[in-house]
């Protein structure tokens, strides 16, 4: 028994003091991996929480303006990749009259473009306001239906609707056709300040109409989309002997189509 107690336990070397357990270096391996591996989880939380950048943006817009573009290539029957709309600038002839500048044609030079010549662009002219109209041959071209009005100012025709006889810039008398016809008891029984009156108030109105119509046409060639403005005529009044203007009486259609003022 006393030899039991007094047995001796042997004493571990000095080298093997120094060293850790090995178990001890594998787990602290382990934590350094963990530590790494949170490490980087933390770098990407804060990069996805960074909210978006710059470049996200930029990619978002020309995703949508390339399929913007390409719905209304697709919608527009492969005319336009703005959804109809050309800007002036892209449109080459209209270019090229912005950067030679406006022209100035008399009604003479004005008649040359009128499509019999093929070098030559078709114009037509709307209350002095001359426009290109050669992108539709069809209509203002040789044969096409409204080819009487090319190569001149027909302003009148434009408000008269005649378009034999008013092929004119001229538009002396043409309110009349806007002007109401009185009953001839109704204005008898009026005095002669009432008459005036009247007349006077008829003729107002009835070129604010003109006016009106006239503008309507000019600003029809001048926002369409195919057309455009060139310039100006330059044109020279015709005058009789005394200097006045020769009147224009209207033409037939335009006086059936006066009004009754009964029927106002």
């Amino acid at each position: 028994m006393s030899e039991l107690r007094q047995r001796h336990i042997p004493k571990p070397d000095s080298d093997d003091l120094t060293q850790p357990p090995p178990e001890d270096t594998e787990n602290e391996s382990e934590n350094d991996d963990e530590e790494e591996f949170d490490v980087e989880v933390e770098e990407e939380e804060e990069e996805n929480n960074a909210g978006i950048s710059l470049l996200d943006i930029i990619r978002v817009l020309v995703t949508l303006v390339l399929a913007s573009c390409g719905l209304s290539y697709y919608m527009t029957s492969s005319e336009s990749l703005l959804w109809g709309y050309r800007p002036w600038f892209t449109r080459w002839p209209v270019l090229m009259r912005y950067i030679e500048g406006p022209l100035n044609l008399t009604p003479t030079e004005l008649s040359l473009y009128n499509g019999t010549n093929p070098s030559l662009p078709i114009y037509l002219a709307v209350n002095g306001s001359i426009f290109d109209v050669s992108a539709n041959p069809m209509i203002y071209g040789p044969g096409g239906s409204y080819n009487f009005f090319t190569g001149k100012d027909a302003t009148r025709a434009f408000v008269t609707g005649c378009f034999k006889e008013d092929l004119t810039p001229d538009l002396s008398g043409v309110e009349e056709m806007f002007i109401p016809i009185d009953d001839e008891d109704e204005i008898a029984s009026l005095t002669a300040a009432q008459r005036k009156m009247r007349r006077e108030q008829d003729v107002r109105l009835a070129r604010a109409k003109v006016n009106k119509t006239v503008a309507h046409w000019e600003n029809f060639f001048r926002n369409h989309k195919k057309y455009f403005q060139v310039g100006r005529v330059v044109s020279v009044d015709e005058v009789d002997g005394e200097g006045e203007k020769r009147p224009r009486e209207l033409c037939e259609a335009a006086r059936m189509s006066r009004p009754k003022r009964r029927d106002i």
